[in-house]
């Protein structure tokens, strides 16, 4: 079984914090001291939101509408905010009265599909601007979330295409162009999974291609460590860690992929530190609870194959927006439903069955 961060793990991570704080350092890990904050502002620790903003868009207007519509979240658990939660509708009401700039973006054969949507966000944000005058944080959040997964539609249809071309010498992997959602079901209880092509091509369709040949069916968990990491993809055979292809009989194996923010096309090969992208942030980050990584050998960063691992987000341990994986790690994936149930793995539970139940058709395998 790949030894997984194993100099990352909990025990080195809170010895490290402490001899910094004794120095006097200000940094843990890998980052130098300069960059050792945290970044200004909230970090996102929502995967469904961290998705969103994944998407390979340019549409100023609508991600205005995501933002104010996010920031409630923060503004619900601050003390009693009203008046911020207010401002907030108030902007999205006020973008969603000029739709055209919205609309811009989309194909034309898609706008009469986006009018609805966005008629539909008009008469929730009316809604929710009600909600919020009887200040029920309950019902305040649970409309906000239903506005993001219109909103999460509405940019879904401004997606044309797939945004750029993967390395040549990596072309033979599976390759997901887009989205697919993954329905795992384990001893324990179910998981959604959403996994992101458009950010990590070949990581996803690696993962896809494995869960279509019924590759995790019944495989254990590994590794289960409460409040830090589950990880599962190891075969059974002792003298095997990751996926053989029946076809040529070897050993497959994928490169490290991560897409940085503002680039157009993923990184391969390298790690942040081995590039010196020390204030860079990934586009997939490790800063949610349930966000689902490529293991890999530790001194091999293109040695991933079949395992894979779940963050269990831990804010002192694993920071949001500056942890020291990543950068080091492929993230590919948020688990959007059934996070409860990854708290309650433990190590020798089982996968009883993955099953792709969304996007099958995004997934390109060479002949």
């Amino acid at each position: 079984m790949f030894n997984l961060v194993k100099s990352f793990c909990k025990h080195s991570q809170i010895a490290l914090l402490l001899v910094t704080l004794f120095l006097g350092i200000s940094t843990i890990g890998w980052t130098p001291p300069s960059y050792a904050g945290l970044p200004a502002g909230n970090a996102i620790t929502d995967g469904k939101a961290l998705l969103r903003y994944a998407l390979p868009i340019d549409n100023q207007p609508v991600r205005e509408v995501q933002a104010n519509l996010e920031d409630i979240s923060n503004q619900l658990r601050a003390n009693r905010r009203w008046s911020a939660i207010s401002k907030d509708i108030s902007k999205a009401s006020r973008v969603l009265d000029k739709p055209d700039q919205i609309l811009d973006s989309i194909p034309k054969e898609r706008q009469p599909q986006a009018q609805a949507l966005i008629s539909q966000l008009k008469d929730g944000v009316n809604s929710l601007k009600e909600i919020a005058q009887t200040k029920d944080k309950e019902q305040i959040a649970e409309k906000r979330t239903q506005l993001l997964n219109v909103v999460g539609e509405l940019e879904q249809l401004m997606v044309t295409g797939f945004p750029f071309e993967v390395p040549k010498e990596y072309s033979n992997l599976p390759q997901l162009k887009g989205r697919a959602s993954i329905e795992m079901k384990t001893n324990k209880g179910k998981l959604t999974i959403v996994v992101d092509g458009y950010n990590a091509p070949v990581t996803a369709g690696n993962f896809v291609d494995l869960v279509q040949r019924g590759f995790y069916n019944g495989l254990e968990f590994t590794r289960a460590e409460e409040s830090y990491v589950v990880q599962t993809g190891d075969p059974p055979e002792k003298d095997i860690d990751g996926f053989i292809d029946p076809k040529t009989g070897k050993y497959r194996t994928i490169p490290l992929e991560i897409m940085v923010e503002g680039d157009k096309e993923p990184i391969y090969g390298f790690t942040f530190e081995e590039l010196g992208l020390y204030t860079d942030l990934p586009v997939l980050p490790f800063s949610s609870y349930g966000v689902m990584a490529m293991a890999r050998p530790q001194n091999d960063v293109n040695g991933g194959s079949s395992q894979i691992f779940f963050l269990l987000y831990d804010s002192e341990l694993t920071p949001a927006g500056r942890n020291i994986l990543d950068g080091r790690y492929a993230v590919f994936g948020y688990v959007t439903e059934g996070k409860d149930v990854l708290g309650k793995i433990k190590e020798g539970d089982k996968i009883e069955s993955a099953q792709v139940i969304q996007g099958a058709d995004k997934l390109v395998v060479s002949s």
